[in-house]
């Protein structure tokens, strides 16, 4: 496959997860609104808490081999704000992958606030590819923040897919903390 491809479907992928990102969030928001969880709510939530760690490692793990695709094999050099990603995500494979081997859920504690900073690296850096003059010039004129390797759909490019995956982690570490405690709904008759 060429690399308009797999770029394609990279940025169909990412925006597939930010769609399940985004309705996670809108069932977590709407289970917080009300006094007592629907059962379907519930199980939904309690579904993607059990399996969160396992969740969060998959996102971080797919980030990591797309930032590798594209730096060792697509040939993409990589600007400062992207390494400054890919120092966040690339401990993240790690941690949640053995983490969730390990079933330790204090993982948490490590491992969001790390995906909640490379999250606004990712958004910051999405935002000056749109914006350039909001940029702070700190980054090489060889390889500038900038620039855009990859630009789908009119709109996807790496740092938004970046974002879309420390999304994805924050919210299923989220998911790993709060789904314990929320209200059981009363039986209907």
């Amino acid at each position: 496959m060429d690399v308009e491809t797999v770029s394609t479907l990279f940025s169909v992928g990412a925006l597939i997860i930010g769609a399940f990102v985004i309705a996670a969030i809108l069932l977590g928001a709407a289970s917080l609104a009300s006094e007592r969880v629907a059962g379907w709510q519930r199980a939904v939530a309690e579904t993607i808490g059990d399996q969160a760690i396992w969740l969060a490692w998959l996102a971080a793990l797919l980030a990591t081999l797309g930032s590798l695709y594209y730096s060792e094999i697509a040939n993409f050099e990589p600007c400062k704000l992207c390494w400054f990603q890919r120092i966040a995500m690339y401990p993240l494979a790690v941690i949640l992958g053995v983490a969730a081997f390990t079933k330790d859920r204090k993982v948490v504690r490590y491992a969001l606030p790390l995906a909640g900073v490379g999250a606004l690296i990712s958004a910051y850096h999405y935002l000056i590819q749109h914006y350039p003059d909001l940029d702070a010039a700190s980054c090489s004129p060889f390889s500038p923040c900038t620039g855009t390797y990859v630009w789908e759909f009119g709109f996807v490019s790496i740092p938004l897919m970046a974002l879309v995956f420390f999304s994805a982690v924050i919210v299923a570490l989220v998911y790993c903390i709060a789904v314990r405690r929320l209200p059981i709904a009363p039986e209907l008759p």
